[in-house]
């Protein structure tokens, strides 16, 4: 059952809020839409009260806060997939009416998936009015998230016959999962750890990728993987690294699947299958074996 409307929103937890808040409106160019002393909202567009919140975390504790929201078309269909999820034998939680508001969402259950990444399962975001972007980067929209995968077959079959996502593709392990016609809204990279790997915005042009990869450089980012051009997707990405070792990702043109005969395609798990052009990745999923040395320091 392919239920999912779109993947809505990611917790990240913040050792520093101040300082993950910066850097989310200086630098990636989110919008502040509301925040406290243990959280802040920020998002990439209009028509949705945040797309990153913020948690703060004692520093070890970042990841106890991480979890991806994915939001269902109504509340029947909600509760028939939380249902049938709970007939598999899958263990969810209902949230607290204090969890619901602090998520802006009218029903709320939780899970994990088999590697420990935390998931949300929801119905109706609250919306928010026009989007005043910190920096003008370019964003048009929060797209996908690379997760950590222990296990990345067993969590490819979780996702696709327990969630309905499909594989677009699979870079040797590495599953690139759809849940709607975007080539893919869930990566699944092996790991030794569960966690968020990277959070991707997606730009309007190339120039966008281009403009953002030389301003910072020259504000001191560490630039992690690109400029460059995925196989894969087909689309033009940049890397960057962020506040609690959370990668940021720029990419512009990404591929579109509508043609439901389409077949997932395996590419070799080797740098040519990240980037077409030659760049390589200084981020340790993307190298050959999660815990390989660096193959060349990146921007």
């Amino acid at each position: 059952m392919n239920w999912i409307r779109d993947l809505r929103y990611v917790r990240l937890g913040a050792s520093d809020l101040d300082r993950s808040v910066r850097f989310a409106t200086e630098i990636l160019g989110l919008e502040l839409v509301q925040r406290d002393q243990n959280r802040a909202y920020l998002r990439a567009g209009h028509g949705q009260h945040h797309h990153i919140c913020y948690v703060k975390s004692d520093v070890g504790q970042v990841f106890a806060h991480e979890s991806l929201g994915f939001e269902a078309p109504s509340a029947a269909e909600l509760d028939g997939v939380i249902a049938s999820l709970d007939r598999s034998g899958l263990r969810i939680r209902e949230a607290s009416s204090g969890e619901r508001d602090e998520r802006r969402v009218s029903a709320l259950y939780t899970l994990t998936d088999p590697t420990g990444n935390g998931l949300e399962l929801f119905h109706t975001l609250a919306p928010d009015g026009p989007c005043t972007f910190g920096r003008d980067a370019g964003i048009t929209s929060f797209s996908h998230v690379g997760l950590r995968t222990t296990d990345p077959k067993r969590d490819e079959r979780f996702w696709t016959a327990e969630l309905g996502a499909k594989v677009s593709d699979w870079i040797g392990d590495a599953a690139l999962l759809r849940i709607d016609e975007v080539h893919h809204k869930i990566a699944l990279f092996p790991s030794k750890r569960p966690g968020v790997q990277h959070v991707n915005f997606q730009v309007g042009a190339i120039d966008d990728v281009m403009r953002s990869y030389y301003w910072l450089k020259e504000k001191g980012i560490r630039i992690v993987f690109g400029p460059g051009r995925h196989p894969t997707s087909s689309a033009v990405f940049l890397y960057f690294e962020g506040p609690d070792d959370i990668v940021y990702e720029y990419s512009n043109g990404v591929r579109l699947i509508t043609d439901e005969s389409y077949q997932p395609r395996q590419f070799p798990f080797e740098p040519q299958s990240f980037c077409m052009w030659g760049s390589r990745p200084d981020i340790p999923e993307f190298r050959t074996g999660a815990a390989a040395e660096p193959i060349l320091q990146a921007g």
